[in-house]
């Protein structure tokens, strides 16, 4: 098989070599916690049905959900991809980690990926002598010196960058092993590589980030779940097998033995696409109302968390690598800012205090969450007509190099309620009573406003300038 570098014509640079000095806690290893995150793309708030009870059915998942903690009011910094996933490895906000936009091979953008300085959660396990690997959708940059496996992964398998990124190809460690690509098939090719991951690993701790490629466009799913039907029952089909993957995965830790001793984390990297749903909330992927950050969140670990719990205090993605650490008894680096807290005392009951949430667009942030209370502190996006007489997807399936089903969702199928017009830069809202973003109280307000804004202002000068050619 080719080197990835030939199908890209790439030119290697060399990657810094600092990485800060890390530590873990003495516990033995055989008391260490496993760590598996599975991480779904693109799925929005209300595409699972113990989020919301109208849609497709997902047992598994909701299952996880009943045994562990399940998170209503649960945030990702970008509402879209790279921003995101970078941030939940690394436990730091965009502006700090510098990957403020999507690498994209099929658009030019090829320079951009992690900075080498970045010590990720994979190289936080690789230090405190677990086994890593990760499958699926990485999308942190696609030249050799950013693949995951000299990011902290021992193992990789999958598409670097999103699925509808030509040239779609699978690459394994660092070569390209399959090209191209039957998308239909990658759920199940994704499942089968986590539970020969696990199995492997039994006996020693190991962390799995099991990032699937759907459901982000071009849907697919395979025989076992979709005949062939509207772009509907294509999305649905999509959501059942995500589900009987996260059946798959829980089941074979358990037939392990090794279930109650593995944290696992269910979750999304930002709001859903055409196709999808926001559970009523306003908006989608790319924008930053509710429906294009608010993601589902679940965590199951019964050793420390109690079951059959729900979550009502606003969290966010860079809580997680600090929690997990904190669980796993692994020391993270002073001198590196995380933007998370352990949130161990929120899940467990114990306390509702968090810090201000942020979220971003572009080199910009946009909004702040604070309590019940949320600001755009920018004007926000509104909705804009599509003609879909001119509308052409130009990443479509076309059978040969994007292989999927032709029935995929359009801009007739938006997922959220449609952010109309509404007057004021700066807009306020009550989430408690008003999740749907629908009543501008800045005005009634002008005290908390102005308080928000100040927290904002303190969070934005702790940051320097993004650079969005990561350092070197």
């Amino acid at each position: 098989m080719k080197d990835i570098s030939s199908c890209f014509l790439l030119t290697s640079s060399i990657a810094g070599l600092g990485l800060p000095l890390l530590g873990c806690s003495p516990i033995s290893s055989e008391k260490r916690p496993n760590v598996v995150i599975i991480l779904t793309d693109d799925m929005g708030y209300g595409d699972i049905s113990c989020y919301n009870k109208m849609q497709v059915k997902t047992p598994n998942i909701d299952r996880l959900a009943a045994e562990g903690v399940r998170f209503t009011d649960f945030y990702v910094p970008t509402p879209y991809c790279a921003p995101s996933r970078a941030t939940l490895l690394t436990g730091r906000f965009p502006l700090r980690h510098r990957l403020v936009q999507n690498p994209a091979p099929d658009a030019g953008i090829n320079d951009i990926g992690l900075n080498s300085g970045e010590v990720t959660m994979g190289e936080l396990f690789q230090g405190a002598g677990y086994r890593t690997k990760c499958i699926g959708k990485w999308h942190l940059g696609h030249k050799p010196e950013y693949f995951p496996v000299k990011h902290g992964f021992d193992e990789y398998y999958g598409i670097l960058y999103s699925n509808d990124m030509r040239p779609v190809q699978i690459i394994e460690n660092m070569d390209t092993v399959e090209y191209p690509v039957d998308q239909r098939l990658l759920t199940k090719k994704y499942t089968s590589k986590a539970l020969d991951f696990i199995q492997r690993n039994q006996h020693s701790p190991f962390f799995l980030h099991l990032a699937h490629a759907m459901p982000h466009k071009p849907l697919a799913a395979s025989a076992d779940f979709y005949t062939k039907g509207d772009h509907k029952d294509l999305y649905n089909s999509v959501i059942s097998e995500l589900d009987w993957s996260v059946g798959e995965v829980i089941n074979k830790l358990k037939d392990l033995a090794i279930l109650e001793n593995t944290i696992v984390v269910f979750m999304s990297d930002n709001g859903p696409w055409y196709g999808g749903d926001t559970g009523g909330l306003k908006g989608m992927k790319a924008n930053n109302w509710e429906g294009g950050v608010r993601v589902p969140f679940i965590i199951r670990y019964p050793h420390q968390y109690p079951k059959y719990t729900t979550v009502t205090t606003p969290c966010w993605s860079p809580d997680i690598l600090p929690t997990i650490m904190k669980l796993a008894g692994i020391k993270t680096d002073p001198k590196i800012n995380l933007d998370g807290q352990d949130i161990s005392a929120i899940i467990e009951g114990k306390s509702s205090d968090h810090s201000p949430i942020f979220t971003m667009k572009d080199t910009m942030i946009r909004t702040i969450r604070d309590g019940k209370w949320k600001l755009f502190v920018t004007k926000p996006d509104f909705y804009k007509e599509v003609n879909m007489k001119t509308w052409i997807d130009k990443r479509a399936p076309d059978g040969t190099t994007i292989i999927a089903p032709m029935a995929q969702a359009t801009p007739d199928d938006y997922p959220g309620i449609r952010p109309e017009k509404m007057d004021g830069d700066m807009l306020l809202f009550d989430l408690d009573k008003d999740p749907t973003e629908s009543t501008d109280l800045s005005g009634k307000y002008p005290q908390i406003k102005e308080d928000m804004i100040r927290k904002y202002k303190e969070f934005q000068n702790s940051f320097y300038k993004p650079n969005l050619k990561s350092d070197k």
